[in-house]
């Protein structure tokens, strides 16, 4: 994330003893783009919310410089269900002529909430056709006097999401008269959030916000809370999508506006949006609101306590692989580089595999008809497959009589017994996703005991189990050399390993054939030996 710190005041606006900047130079520019551009010139908006604001409203709209409104295509204020005459303003002062026509009141039927307010008007933004829309609270609380510093950095830096933050300068949102306990509770917050959610943000609590409407097309913004941290959730999904977030700085007031929030509720919800979201992208929990990208695409997990970690530490080199359900071919170059030749099959066309496999099939595997006819293969993987299929048993069955006389199956599976399994359960929740153990796309699910029976019924013996740990490398993006991360991961796998049916995420299962000689009496032919590595 960027920060932007310079902010040159070409004239100001005063408010109580404050006074904001109006940068003139910005407008000037803004407007020479837009003599520029003509009807290309983006479509801007500024949506105004407010609740019980009639005593600030006018006064915050009236400090919106006259000299931006040629650059508006609109004003358009919300008023969540007002119990005084804060819409009976607004819409009067609708009919002042300096705001050219361009200024429109709307009255909520029912109070919506803070997040339920901001989503009316970002549907309303998106209808009407808007390219960028500013939130600026009706309280006053935020200065309407930055709003060309917003928008310059939206329009002139083709920056999609801008947030005004009170906390760029040092202490000055203490000097802005910011009580020392919210100041506190916004810096632990921030820090917790950022950390978390792997940003580097100032500020996640500021309400004063741009957003470009091509990101929030991308948005499921309704399915957020109606409450007050739909502010923070609306930041994890613009993480989820991959928008870049910029900030510049704001001065802080603090007048006669009342505070509507209960702060130690407010907290409680941040936290666990943030968690929610972690566990989200660990596949342990559905959230639809942060399922952004409908296409999922799965990575190598180079952590030695992941499936791919524990399934490489098997094979010795010059073993003969068959990579059953091998997909684009996460593991053969890693297979290839310690001299193991495999062979993939998978329903994919070739051109959609890498080049890594000595030989490919493509096959069905619900059918399975293509298998190779020979005992040829020390070890044949069934990576994060079985669970995938209607009738796991057979293909499992079929792929027996391919294995070498110490050969072996190495099959892996999601623990779905995992302890928030568990608790989601107990809560009388069970909800499934787009990946992880509860991916949509999973016919069975499996337990320990479950899956080892599934493989001795099979024709198999179970010889060893391995598991791993939740995988924190792929919902952090890390590259394997966070020291920190290395260290959760280690400690978590030791849990796995002291209670794996709670805390294993998956189970990897190394098999051999349970009774070689019945085996070569259904018509194999004389196996030759292995070199699997036990």
């Amino acid at each position: 994330m960027k920060n932007r710190n310079t902010l040159m005041p070409d004239s100001e606006a005063s408010h109580g003893d404050f006074r904001y900047p109006i940068s003139q130079n910005k407008i000037a520019e803004l407007l020479r783009l837009k003599a520029k551009m003509g009807d290309k010139f983006p479509k801007v908006g500024i949506f105004v919310v407010s609740y019980n604001a009639s005593s600030l409203l006018v006064e915050t709209l009236n400090r919106i410089p006259q000299s931006l409104i040629p650059l508006l295509h609109e004003i358009f204020a919300f008023d969540d269900f007002s119990q005084d005459d804060t819409y009976e303003l607004t819409r009067e002062l609708g009919f002042d002529s300096k705001w050219q026509g361009k200024f429109f009141a709307f009255k909520n039927l029912r109070n919506l909430g803070y997040g339920g307010n901001q989503k009316l008007g970002f549907r309303y933004a998106i209808e009407k056709g808007l390219d960028q829309v500013v939130l600026l609270h009706g309280d006053g609380q935020y200065a309407p006097e930055l709003l060309p510093d917003l928008l310059y950095e939206s329009i002139i830096q083709n920056k999609k999401v801008v947030f005004g933050s009170r906390m760029m300068d040092g202490l000055s949102a203490l000097k802005g008269g910011m009580p020392l306990y919210k100041w506190v509770g916004n810096k632990i917050l921030t820090h917790i959030e950022n950390f978390i959610l792997n940003l580097n943000l100032t500020e996640f609590h500021s309400g004063y916000r741009l957003y470009s409407t091509e990101i929030l097309r991308l948005l499921p913004f309704e399915l957020n809370t109606n409450n007050f941290h739909f502010d923070t959730q609306i930041i994890i999904q613009c993480r989820a999508a991959g928008a870049e977030i910029v900030e510049i700085p704001i001065p802080t007031y603090y007048g006669n506006e009342i505070c509507r929030v209960n702060g130690m509720k407010y907290a409680f919800d941040v936290v666990i949006s943030v968690f929610k979201y972690r566990l989200h992208q660990l596949g342990v929990l559905f959230q639809s609101r942060y399922q952004i990208q409908e296409s999922v695409t799965y990575g190598f997990k180079s952590s030695p306590y992941s499936s791919h970690g524990q399934i490489l530490k098997i094979f010795n080199p010059n073993c003969e692989v068959l990579d059953v359900g091998c997909g684009p071919g996460l593991l053969s170059q890693k297979l290839s580089q310690k001299g193991v030749k495999s062979t993939g099959i998978d329903f994919e066309s070739q051109k959609n595999v890498w080049s890594d496999f000595d030989s490919y099939i493509q096959d069905e595997l619900e059918k399975a008809e293509k298998l190779p006819k020979r005992r040829t293969f020390d070890c044949i993987i069934l990576a994060d497959v079985l669970e995938h299929l209607r009738n796991p048993s057979d293909l499992t069955r079929k792929v027996r009589p391919l294995l070498k006389t110490h050969g072996k199956l190495i099959a892996s599976t999601g623990n779905v017994a995992l302890w928030y399994m568990r608790l989601s359960l107990l809560l009388g929740r069970f909800n499934y996703g787009k990946k992880g153990i509860l991916d949509e796309t999973h016919v069975h699910l499996y337990t320990l005991d479950s899956f080892e029976r599934l493989i001795t019924q099979c024709g198999y013996q179970v010889d060893k189990v391995k598991v791993t740990s939740l995988p924190f490398e792929v919902v952090f993006k890390s590259t394997g050399k966070n020291q920190l991360l290395k260290l959760v991961d280690w400690t978590y796998y030791q849990l796995a390993c002291l209670w794996p049916k709670l805390f294993a995420y998956q189970f990897v299962i190394e098999a051999s054939v349970k009774n070689l000689e019945t085996a070569q009496c259904e018509g194999r032919i004389q196996p030759s030996s292995g070199a699997v590595d036990k």
